[in-house]
């Protein structure tokens, strides 16, 4: 359950597609595309699947997550090739489009979906995007260049959802379908969604995998605000509580914990990177400390 919110769900100005364009280009350019290039390409090669370790191979390359779970040694392999394809798997479910402090997490979300795609397109490497709710809302099959790129933003922008719930699961069972080779996939959403370990877990055997989580301050704490009416913004259900009382905010915050933790059990054993995104933070600065870290994680 979570607060309940209006959105307008119009489409954004061109106008305001155009400010974004020329604000990821001046941060990707000073900032950002150095640290995406570093970190996804150390070796000038492109990870393509994990295979059993065999004598004689290198054990900085043991991925350990994969390792851990099978009980023996497994190693990335890598394939020589200079160009990547990256996908963006973007979440448009309701839950998504609450407002927070600063802006709704949808917007959010949109300058991660820029900064990313405009790094790509820099980069010279392929882009592709596959938004979902609880269906498929829209496929954008990956390729180069900063029109495409733009396209795709533009397409994330004034996207107009026909479902609201969030099967993440579909999206990622979707995703292997069409994705022929090894990718590195962004996975943009809040993740309210259940029952996606396999598919996930599945994918990031194939493909290097970056959860990045949008959050909302009201997905952590209720506010001291008397009765409130809350609403499920995926299925419409409400409720009325109490925010005065302050056992029911407790509640609420040890059942967020709760969630919070067990996405982290999730990611870690399926061996995907968390990034978390606070509605109230800079993108770009989330993303640049992600990949300075990121990048040192690799170097050692």
């Amino acid at each position: 359950m979570i607060p309940d919110a209006h959105h307008q769900g119009r489409p954004w100005p061109a106008a305001e597609l155009r400010r974004l364009e020329i604000l990821s280009s001046r941060l990707v350019t000073s900032i950002f595309a150095g640290e995406y290039r570093s970190v996804f390409r150390g070796r000038g090669i492109e990870f393509e699947e994990v295979r059993e370790y065999q004598p004689g191979d290198d054990i900085r390359g043991i991925d350990w997550n994969v390792t851990a779970r099978a009980g023996r040694p497994f190693v990335k392999q890598y394939v020589e090739e200079r160009e990547m394809t990256v996908m963006l798997l973007l979440d448009q479910s309701a839950s998504m489009k609450r407002d927070t402090p600063r802006q709704a997490k949808d917007r959010v979300a949109a300058e991660i979906c820029a900064l990313l795609a405009f790094a790509a397109a820099r980069s010279n490497d392929r882009i592709g995007l596959l938004t979902f709710t609880d269906r498929i809302e829209h496929y954008l099959a990956p390729a180069k260049g900063a029109r495409h790129a733009r396209r795709l933003i533009a397409e994330v922008l004034r996207a107009s959802p026909s479902g609201r719930g969030t099967d993440l699961a579909g999206a990622l069972d979707y995703l292997e379908r069409v994705l022929r080779r090894g990718s590195i996939l962004f996975l943009v959403s809040d993740f309210v969604a259940t029952d996606f370990r396999v598919p996930l877990a599945a994918a990031a055997r194939r493909h290097d995998v970056v959860a990045i989580s949008v959050s909302d301050p009201l997905d952590e704490d209720l506010p001291e605000a008397g009765l409130l009416r809350l609403a499920d913004a995926e299925t419409g259900a409400l409720r009325l509580v109490d925010s005065g009382d302050a056992g029911v905010r407790q509640a609420y915050r040890a059942h967020a914990a709760s969630r919070r933790d067990a996405l982290a059990r999730t990611l870690a054993g399926a061996g995907v990177e968390h990034l978390g995104v606070p509605g109230d933070a800079s993108p770009v600065q989330a993303l640049t400390r992600f990949f300075h870290g990121r990048q040192r994680r690799l170097s050692r």
